[in-house]
């Protein structure tokens, strides 16, 4: 049974719908977050420490989402201090976010009197997930999914990605299952340490699409929206006018044209077999069940 609506008001604006952009490293958030910074009425964060903190919190040890209504609040108490609209609040916001709101002071990237919904699409959202339900019952989610093989090609050449793969993650206090590692019992802890860089990124991305998946048993289709990186990729103006469908307001195209946008594909020329062949065998399953095989 989900609790009861909560009204969050921020800078005097009712929260209704919030839109949260849930995806696993190098999926194409951050694409999604730049148009929809620049969709009307909307006021859409990235990244801000105050919710990075407690998402981390959140994926270290997933028995604190379960402890009653105390991680609900905290998460949407984080939120409401990233969404205030004050001057100099975008000089807390990540470059990502500054770059996508087109920021080049200190802000803040948004009016009040103009905004009428907030979202946010920091990293690694997905794994709060169902606490985010828990806060905000009617908010709107959109997904997106891409090839884990090209997902692992561009984990490998980010060094944020990585600094999560160093052995000491795996401490007396890790919790299990723990999905953000991927890693489903502290029997495994050692043939995670013990495992290629490749093989922990494809265990990340796999964890994550397991979740998506599970959210879509649990939401209605008016609030989950699913969409293909590839897709994304590929048609942009389509793929935005079925999200601004689902969100009920106008997503603009012209915010995804002229971008530099990974390519489908890369994989094939920028792992080697040995990593390829490791990623395939650890997802296969999903890779297969998703049509990347």
């Amino acid at each position: 049974m989900r609790p009861p609506t909560h009204i969050l008001v921020v800078n005097g604006i009712k929260v209704r719908q919030p839109v949260f952009v849930l995806a696993a490293p190098h999926s194409g958030s951050d694409l999604l977050a730049r148009a929809l910074k620049r969709s009307p009425g909307f006021h859409v964060t990235m990244g801000r420490a105050s919710v990075a903190h407690v998402v981390y919190a959140f994926a270290r040890r997933p028995s604190i989402t379960r402890r009653g209504m105390g991680a609900t609040r905290v998460l949407r108490d984080a939120l409401a201090e990233s969404w205030q609209i004050v001057p100099g609040a975008c000089l807390e916001c990540p470059a990502p976010c500054r770059e996508a709101g087109g920021v080049t002071g200190a802000g803040p990237c948004a009016t009040p009197g103009a905004i009428a919904r907030f979202g946010d699409a920091s990293p690694d959202l997905i794994y709060s997930a169902s606490v985010l339900l828990q806060a905000f019952p009617d908010a709107r989610f959109v997904q997106l999914i891409r090839d884990g093989r090209d997902v692992v090609a561009d984990m490998l050449t980010d060094p944020v990605a990585l600094s999560w793969f160093k052995p000491a993650m795996l401490s007396e206090e890790t919790e299990f299952p723990n999905p953000f590692l991927g890693v489903n019992s502290g029997r495994h802890g050692d043939r995670w340490k013990a495992m290629p860089t490749a093989g922990k990124c494809a265990l990340r991305w796999r964890s994550a699409v397991r979740l998506s998946a599970a959210l879509h048993q649990e939401l209605p289709r008016e609030q989950l929206l699913t969409l293909r990186y590839e897709d994304l990729a590929a048609s942009p103006a389509e793929a935005l006018e079925g999200l601004s469908a689902f969100l009920e307001t106008r997503v603009p195209r012209v915010a995804l044209y002229g971008r530099s946008v990974p390519k489908v594909g890369v994989w094939r020329t920028r792992l080697r077999g040995a990593d390829a062949e490791l990623v395939e065998k650890v997802a296969r399953e999903e890779l297969t069940r998703l049509g990347y095989r």
